[in-house]
Order: C-alpha cells, then structure tokens, then sequence
C-alpha cells in the first residue's frame, strides 16, 4: 500500500512536454490545455512545431513542443521558463533543457536514452548519469516499457502499443497535477468510435499512468493549482485561428452575406482554411487554390459578386497578394485579407512567431495604395478583430489587412463565448436604383457603391486602370489621378474617426510608456504589472489599429518623457511611430521565433527606470 502523497498549492505553473513529432506531444499538450480550462483555470498555450515536416527522428531538429501556463488567477502569456519538462527523448531533454527554471521538474522516457538516440541528439555521455542534471528534480520513468506491460492482452501491434506511451505521460501528469480524467476520455471514445481496440488501449495507458503516480514511491509530491475567478459566463478553450474563423462566420451572420475564403495552405494560417471548412451549413464556401494569387483573385471575384470575401496567407504568401491587393484598391472593394505572421525572410521559420510583415502590410504595393491594418493582441482577441476587418471593410468599400502571428494562432486561451446579440451588426446595402447612379459615385463615409453583377440598368466595369471619378470610367488624365489617389488615401484616413481611441493604462504623464501591438500584450501586461509591484511607475498603451492610428494617438505619447517598444522583429512599429509622431522611442527587438519573455520586458523596464521605484 502506498505512503499518502503530500499535496502542495500553488497559484500557478508552466508545464512544457517535448518529443518527436510522432510522440503526439501536440496531442498532449491540447488535452491537457482542455482538462486545465474544463477544470476552471485561466491559461495560455504556446504550441512549437518542428520547421520540418519529415526532421530525422531522434534529432533536436525533430523535436515537436507544447507549453501551457494555467494559474489560479488572471495571466496573460504562455509562462517564460517551465516549472516542468515531460521529453520523451534526449534531443527533447538537450533543447529544453537551458530554458528551465533552476530546479525544475523534468520527467524522462528512461527507455528512448539508448546509445542511438543519445548520438542523434549530439550527447557525448548520458545526462541521467554524468550529473549534468544536477540542480533539477530529476523523475526517470521507463514510460515506453509501462505502456507496453499496460497493454499487454490488446489487438495493438507493438508499434500501435508504442504510439500510446503519450496518453500513458498524460495520465501521470494528470496525478500529478490533480486533473480529471473525464474529458480525455470522452475524447478517446468519440475520436476511436469505429476502432474500439484503440479505445480500449488508449483509455488503458492513460488509466495505467494515473495509477503509477499514486502508487510509485517515485513522487511523493502532487501539486494542486485551484480554478481562477473568472467572470461570469459560458467558457471554451480556443486557439487564435479557430477564433480567426469563428469572427469570419459570425461577421457572415450578422452582414446577411455569404462568407467565400479563397486561399492557399501556408503554415501557420492553413488552420483557418480547414476551419471554415466545416461551416458548409452556415453558407460558407471555401476554395483551396492552387496559388497565393489564384486566392486572393478568386476572393476579389467573390467581392464583386457580393459576398464576404476573406483570403488568408502568411508573409510569403503576403508578398505574393500584393499586386492583387492593389487590384482591390484600385476598384475599391471589400476584402478581408489575414496575415497570421511567422519568421522570415523567405521560407524562414515557417512553424515560428514573429512580427514580420507589419511595414510589408503598411506599404507592400506599387503606387499609392493605401490599406486600412489592424492586429489582434491574443488568441481570443482574434474572434474580434475578424468581426471589425469585414465590418471596416464592407462599410469603407476597402481591402483591409488583418495582423495575427504563429503565436497568436496556434496558442490558445479560455473564450468568454459572446451572446450574437453583443455583437456589433454590419451593415449592407447594395445598391439596385438605376436613377443617379455612377460607379464611383462616393456616400459620407467616401465608399463607392456596391453593386451586385446582373442587377438591371447597373451594368458597369471595374479593373486596374486608373478610374475617372464618379464615371469609373479608364482615364489616365494627371488631374484626376491625382484627385483619385488623394480620395482613396482620405477614406483611409478618416477611418481614425470610426475606431475606439487608443486606451491608457496607467498615469496619463510620466517617466516610461510600454507602446506595443499584437501578440507582444500579454508579455508587456505581465511585465508591467511586475514592474509596478516593484514600486515602478509605469504605463501601458497597446495598438489595435495601426493604419489609420487612433485619434488620440499622439496626445497619449507626448505625455511620456520615454517610450519603449517592445517588437519581435528589428522595429518595423518604432520606425512609423517615429516618422508620423516625430517623438523620440526606445527599441527593444528580440527575434528568437518565440514570444517574448516577460523577464526580458521587465528588466529592460528597469534599466530605462533604474533604481528609483518611483520612476522619477
């Protein structure tokens, strides 16, 4: 019989599991984010992807991550540095393991640290014996071989009994952290409803794991993270492009128009296409084409037909829409154009974050073809930001540039699930008069008309040539290129008087303003707290709408002496913050292809502040 486990409180904890591609670390990790937010506490995901498809086995380029942050209260990023290390393999233990926190708990697949495996991840000895693991929590598990004695008497084959040593690390983690086993397995019932036998086998490992935590001698600590208070209402876990999505489908619903999405697969916005794929029901039609330009063309296609037209892409793929977004400048109709960024340039760090295509977005087409751009600040946010670029886009008859990133679209959060009555209706009018109608004639808010092909009397035509005004007609005179260019740039513009103004949290004058834009927030929010509990004086502002910038834009830097941005990428927001302000900003520009830490954010804070924890 077993000695009673110790049970420790904590508020919160960073859990990272790490292995091969085919250890279904992904998998794992999204289990447990769903039991952990079932369970009721706040979290964040931080999924990390081989840049491979097919990286060697056993290597530490192959090496596939999941990182989940929960607390018992509000957080806001995906944690810095684990509390805990599940690696399935060496070359998972070698990368990770300069990212843990001093005595951090690192569970080990004793059974994958053969000689093979510790040569293919570059080790000269084996860590679990030279001692270079001191100053860890060190708890080897032979989990391969407990999940094969667990299965025994299955109809798996040996290879199929192997695949399920990840439910088997589950169900121990699972103890550890005090976790019901209830949702993974309706998941395993509903996932393997034709295949009982693996239903059979994959509820047994997870069982199996569960029941060696409590009785091995090896832990003799579990760890116990109570449910945060969170508002009330109805929660589910979401990641950003699902939300990307789910903002598209409910922007469809409240404009009454059909939602098309013309796009080609690129990691990491492939999810989006897949997504809207399901919502055949809902009027959703998607087409995967068989380029970036066929997409975005199909999508302009669909515009003119009268539907909500959405592409999505990534900074390749970005660069390749750009002669086509000037088409859609050019005859001024609506688009949705989703940018989920990743590193670069070139194919770069295809599974990666980073901030890449911000000055791509603001100026990346020939002439001057000016682009509403706006950018979602968290996995959820994404559903709302969706919703506002077809609103902004229907009601400004303009393409508009939709900013997420690899972070923002793979990580998840809880989602406070909106009433559809909350949500802002979008409003269509199609023009279907005969009388008093011009292509290019302009209503208050300078929008062209929106005309469905076929309707009587309307016929008329849009393309890339220059338009006379009103007439729509071809004109290549230099007074009304001029007069059109300046419109176009004015419509734009005066979208500054149609957006929130920007929010300051925080004194409105002082020494240090934390200036940042899209998936940067969470890791700015924390450190700003952090700072401020450490008597600092510090102020935040965080920009949804970049192109035009909020009114208020201005007035809110001018009373800060410093302003520090913080940019995954070499300050692509600073150099426009500089050019259209004409105020002085401090840089802080860290590329890793992982979001930032919130540590970094903090201790540059402190460096700007020194040591006067007034901030004077």
């Amino acid at each position: 019989m077993s000695k009673e486990k110790e049970v420790q409180n904590v508020k919160e904890l960073t859990v990272r599991f790490a292995g091969d591609s085919g250890d279904g670390m992904q998998l794992t990790g999204s289990q447990f984010s769903e039991t952990t937010a079932i369970f009721g506490n706040d979290l964040k995901t931080l999924p990390d992807y081989p840049a491979e498809i097919r990286a060697p086995q056993g290597t530490v380029y192959g090496v596939s991550g999941f990182q989940l942050h929960f607390s018992s209260s509000d957080i806001h990023t995906p944690g810095d540095r684990p509390d805990v290390l599940v690696a399935m393999n060496p070359a998972a233990l070698k990368k990770n393991i300069k990212e843990l926190k001093p005595g951090a708990i690192i569970i080990v697949n004793t059974d994958s640290f053969d000689k093979k495996n510790l040569q293919l991840a570059k080790y000269d000895s084996d860590p679990l014996e030279d001692k270079s693991l001191e100053g860890f929590e060190v708890y080897p598990v032979p989990i391969t071989h407990l999940t094969t004695k667990a299965l025994e008497g299955t109809l798996l084959s040996q290879k199929e009994i192997s695949r399920c040593k990840n439910f088997y690390a589950l169900g121990l983690m699972y103890w550890l952290f005090d976790r019901p086993l209830e949702q993974t397995q309706s998941w395993i019932r509903e996932k393997f409803k034709n295949k009982p036998q693996f239903i059979e086998a994959n509820e047994k490992a997870l069982l199996a794991g569960f029941i060696y935590g409590e009785n091995t001698e090896l832990f003799s600590t579990r760890y116990e993270v109570e449910p945060a208070k969170l508002p009330k209402g109805t929660y589910r876990s979401i990641a950003g492009n699902e939300a990307t999505a789910l903002g598209l489908l409910a922007a469809s619903v409240k404009s009454g128009l059909p939602l098309f999405l013309g796009s080609y697969p690129i990691t990491p916005a492939s999810e989006i296409l897949q997504y809207l794929s399901y919502y055949k029901d809902f009027g959703v039609k998607t087409f995967q084409a068989e380029d970036e330009i066929a997409g975005i063309t199909s999508a302009i296609g669909a515009a003119y037909a009268g539907n909500l037209a959405v592409t999505t892409t990534s900074g390749p793929g970005l660069a390749l829409k750009t002669e086509a977004i000037g088409l859609a400048v050019m005859t001024e109709l609506p688009l949705v154009i989703v940018d989920v960024q990743r590193g670069g340039p070139s194919t770069g760090l295809p599974t990666k974050t980073e901030q890449s295509d911000l000055l791509q977005a603001m100026y990346g087409r020939n002439g001057e073809s000016p682009v509403p751009v706006i950018a979602a600040s968290s996995p959820s946010n994404c559903f709302y930001m969706a919703l506002e670029a077809a609103r902004i886009a229907i009601k400004y008859m303009t393409p508009v540039i939709l900013l997420t990133d690899g972070y923002l679209g793979n990580g998840s959060e809880p989602w406070k699930i909106p009433h559809v009555d909350e949500l802002p209706e979008i409003k269509v009018k199609f023009t279907t008069e005969k009388e008093g109608f011009a292509p290019y004639l302009r209503n208050e808010n300078l929008a062209r008309p929106w005309v469905k092909p076929g309707t009587p009397g309307l016929e008329h035509r849009i393309g890339g040539l220059e338009k006379a005004n009103i007439t729509g007609n071809v004109n290549y005179d230099g007074d009304n290129h001029d007069f059109m260019v300046k419109i176009r740039d004015k419509k734009v513009k005066d979208i500054a008087k149609d957006i929130p103004e920007l929010e300051l949290d925080g004194e409105p004058n002082g020494e240090l303003l934390i200036l940042g834009w899209g998936g940067t927030y969470g890791a700015i929010r924390e450190a700003v707290l952090k700072a401020r509990a450490a008597g600092h004086k510090v102020s935040q502002a965080h920009l949804k709408y970049i192109n035009p910038f909020p009114s208020n834009t201005g007035k809110v830097l001018s009373g800060f002496k410093n302003i520090l941005i913080p940019e995954i990428n070499l300050g692509q927001l600073a150099k426009i913050i500089k050019s259209e302000f004409l105020v002085p900003v401090q840089q802080f520009n860290v590329v890793r292809g992982l979001p930032f830490r919130v540590s970094d954010i903090e201790a540059k804070i402190k460096e700007i502040l020194g040591g006067n924890s007034n901030g004077r």
